[in-house]
């Protein structure tokens, strides 16, 4: 009897063609919807439905910004889609301890069924469209991801190629290499969790809005923002007076998922949260007015809100252990993460 590693031949073992783990796929189906902290708070993709080829210069609170379209135009709000699957993808296969890499291997019609698109055959050329953009969108920016702050350029992927095509030509098997800054988002596990009913909403707008909401509210019961800075942190191309139309019809529809828009005298935004915050013990993890100064004192300059919504996101990824000290709690874990840093 032969004694060996079989290395393919008649009769004997195909190879190992892939005898490292260069790429992750893609074949978590229950992935809960996760967005990155980043892309939530600064307005990266265009909310036009027509090609935006207009650079985009933006700065706010010492965050600065430049977008650059190709000719294709802007990556857009939509096109997010495909960063969201990849980024929640990416999170269940941490949370269940695998081995994950910024190169994915997916399928196209689980990224569209996830995303609550349609399979035709315009949706898998719209797809790539998608790719397209999001390759070709090019970005400059000092925002900082998992704790790492530089000035760098990069798209929004790296790469993506279509592995393999159906007989019919559409796309079966796509990889994706994601930005080096997206993935340490990811690593440092600086995203949210997102209602699946977020890809259900049809206006980039509505989209945009939700996104804000659900990082400035978070589980806090309201956040309160002018209209004038939330048309800067939309990054809406429309007049102001034009967007606060928008607003206000969004606010009527009450189409966003678990919050509600309401217009306040001086030129506010109201928005409050729907459903209950998280409980722990019996008691809702809110935190107190105390706690966020103290938040502030520890991590000057930091978005204390975005870093409550950080910390609950990863309070709910380690099971939801019960908190006796839900301040202490949040302020051990800001120190925490700065003794890592």
């Amino acid at each position: 009897m032969a004694t060996g590693t079989a290395t393919g031949g008649a009769g004997g073992l195909l190879p190992d063609r892939h005898p490292t783990a260069d790429f992750f796929v893609c074949d978590i189906f229950d992935a809960a919807p996760k967005d990155d902290l980043g892309s939530m708070e600064h307005p990266i993709f265009s909310l036009s439905t027509r090609p935006d080829r207009r650079v985009l210069s933006y700065e706010h609170n010492g965050t600065t910004i430049e977008v650059t379209p190709s000719v294709k135009g802007r990556a857009t709000i939509h096109d997010k889609d495909v960063l969201i699957y990849c980024i929640s993808q990416l999170m269940a296969a941490l949370n269940a301890g695998r081995e994950i890499s910024r190169t994915l291997q997916l399928k196209a019609h689980d990224l569209l069924v996830a995303t609550n698109r349609d399979t035709s055959g315009d949706a898998y050329t719209r797809l790539k469209e998608a790719f397209e953009r999001l390759a070709g969108t090019r970005i400059t920016t000092n925002m900082a991801t998992g704790g790492t702050e530089t000035t760098s350029g990069f798209g929004l992927i790296e790469a993506w190629e279509i592995v393999r095509r159906s007989r019919g030509g559409r796309m079966v098997s796509v990889t994706v290499t994601l930005s080096d800054w997206l993935f340490r988002a990811v690593l440092a596990k600086s995203v949210l969790t997102l209602s699946r009913d977020y890809f259900r909403l049809r206006k980039p707008l509505e989209r945009r809005l939700y996104e804000l909401a659900r990082k400035h509210c978070g589980r806090q019961p309201r956040w309160q923002v002018s209209v004038p800075v939330l048309h800067k942190k939309t990054g809406s191309a429309a007049p102001l007076r034009v967007f606060r139309a928008a607003l206000r019809k969004i606010a009527a529809d009450g189409n966003l998922p678990d919050y509600r828009l309401q217009e306040l005298p001086g030129d506010m935004l109201l928005v409050e949260r729907l459903v209950a915050p998280a409980r722990s013990g019996g008691r809702a993890v809110l935190l107190s007015e105390e706690a966020l100064e103290a938040a502030r004192r520890l991590r000057p300059g930091a978005d204390v809100h975005a870093l409550a919504a950080q910390w609950r996101a990863w309070w709910e990824d380690t099971g939801r252990p019960r908190l006796n000290n839900v301040d202490a709690a949040f302020l051990g874990w800001i120190r925490a993460q700065e003794g890592r840093r």
